[in-house]
């Protein structure tokens, strides 16, 4: 059994939560950040020094980046499944896991705490307009790459789908104006019916 320290509403979370689900691990989550606490702890900056969740325990090994952790879940427990064993298509995950994180997380971070964290009166709806309209540009990329195949990677679900499905989830589940990308859409609909997605990730947004 792992241990992961982070509270079950943070997306960097649920990545790890629906990871461990998709492997077969087993794992204890304790309650860390915002109002839990814990990760301003000397005990905590131990193991991340950043104060931020989430982060793994397997078995005394410590691990903190929550996509540093999908890589080391799907590496070591997932090898022919959630990791490919083809070095090429691996590659592949590596790209799109690197591209949610700097090019769909920047913005859809925008649009979620403004929409979600904050009160309309400290919201910057200029700034999350403008975000909404550069993640319709931004997925329109991903939803071309799908037309062609049913997962980012290739014909299975692999490490690489699960950071853009939990944005995915925000950006379907958020009440704003979206462009038609059906491709998109019908990934999504394949992904969300994961077990481990449907028990971590479809969650309320707070």
């Amino acid at each position: 059994m792992v241990r992961i320290w982070g509270r079950a509403n943070s997306i960097n979370v649920q990545k790890v939560l629906w990871a461990c689900e998709e492997v077969g691990v087993r794992f204890d989550r304790i309650d860390a950040g915002m109002q839990f606490g814990v990760t301003t702890t000397p005990e905590f900056r131990v193991m991340n020094p950043n104060g931020l969740v989430p982060v793994l325990d397997d078995g005394g090994f410590t691990l903190w980046e929550s996509h540093a952790i999908l890589r080391y879940l799907a590496r070591r427990y997932g090898t022919g499944g959630l990791w490919p064993a083809d070095e090429q298509i691996a590659a592949r995950t590596d790209q799109w896991m690197d591209w949610c994180a700097g090019t769909v997380w920047p913005d859809m971070k925008v649009v979620f705490l403004n929409l979600v964290r904050r009160q309309p009166p400290e919201r910057d709806m200029q700034a999350v307009e403008q975000s909404i309209r550069n993640l319709g540009v931004t997925l329109g990329i991903l939803d071309a790459h799908l037309a062609v195949q049913p997962y980012v990677a290739g014909t299975h679900l692999s490490v690489g789908d699960i950071p853009i499905a939990v944005n995915a989830y925000r950006w379907f589940e958020l009440d704003i104006e979206r462009p038609a990308l059906p491709h998109l859409q019908a990934w999504y609909g394949r992904v969300s019916s994961q077990p481990g997605f449907v028990k971590h990730c479809a969650v309320p947004l707070t």
